[in-house]
């Protein structure tokens, strides 16, 4: 078959004003029959085909490649993230599992959510605009801190507590749930000062799409499971609501000082 130099321009042009012909990352909203859960990024990755975009037969080897080709984990936090969620297909010794498995109410989903509703208000799993709004009220400037995300989070658990009659949040709860507000430091901010965009998360969180089209890349070093940590630690640290750190003596005269308060009651 010959082809003119103008059918050669043409597909040139063609190619150019459809950059993502031969993307194969480009994000498509999941469809009739794509699975999808309570997390924002695995969802993201499957509208994003790092993972498998119906969201189904996520296996080690599928979740590892997904997490390091999408956001540059290396792998043995990769492993680590299978490892995490494998627990939410209910079949013993499961080997994948699927973003619906993910659903299953106090497994990993859990009450408080960032962007979704309590399980006893309604759906879990969908985005839910009444509660992000909630979330980024506490988002003050257009750097988000981990102070910032702590109060969110903090926020998040009063309105639930005080308006879910089955609000469960036990201290394994609390341990993930600072992973998943750390996440968007994780992927889209600064490791060392732990600071993000406002614009990204945002961006990240209302469309499920990774925020390229704002100028994002992935982290040229891989992100580690050291990286997590920190970042983790930094919101744990931020929800204390204490303002000081009393020494050893100061904590025992506080402790004296309530004890003389009740005994005035």
């Amino acid at each position: 078959m010959k082809f003119s130099i103008q059918s050669i321009l043409g597909l040139v042009g063609l190619a150019s004003a459809n950059p993502h012909i031969h993307d194969p990352h480009h994000w498509h909203p999941p469809g009739p029959g794509d699975f999808r859960g309570p997390c924002p990024m695995m969802n993201t990755l499957a509208n994003h085909n790092f993972l498998p975009h119906d969201g189904r037969n996520l296996t080690r080897a599928v979740v590892v490649d997904a997490l390091k080709s999408g956001l540059n984990f290396n792998a043995s936090l990769a492993s680590l993230m299978f490892d995490m969620a494998i627990v939410a297909n209910p079949q013993e010794n499961a080997t994948y599992f699927t973003l619906d498995h993910l659903n299953r109410h106090n497994v990993l989903e859990h009450d408080a959510s960032l962007s979704r509703a309590d399980a006893f208000a309604g759906s879990n799993h969908i985005f839910n605009a009444t509660v992000f709004a909630q979330t980024r009220a506490f988002w003050t400037s257009p750097t988000v801190t981990p102070e910032m995300l702590a109060n969110s989070k903090l926020a998040r658990q009063i309105v639930s507590r005080a308006f879910n009659p089955t609000y469960t949040f036990t201290q394994s709860t609390e341990q993930f749930s600072l992973g998943e507000v750390a996440a968007p430091i994780i992927a889209f901010g600064d490791l060392e000062t732990g600071q993000v965009e406002r614009e990204l998360v945002e961006y990240f969180f209302e469309n499920e799409r990774l925020p390229t089209e704002l100028g994002w890349t992935a982290k040229a070093d891989a992100i580690t499971q050291e990286d997590v940590l920190r970042i983790s630690g930094m919101i744990s640290a931020a929800t204390n609501l204490i303002t000081d750190a009393p020494t050893e003596t100061g904590a025992t005269h506080a402790r004296r000082g309530d004890l003389h308060a009740g005994l005035r009651v």
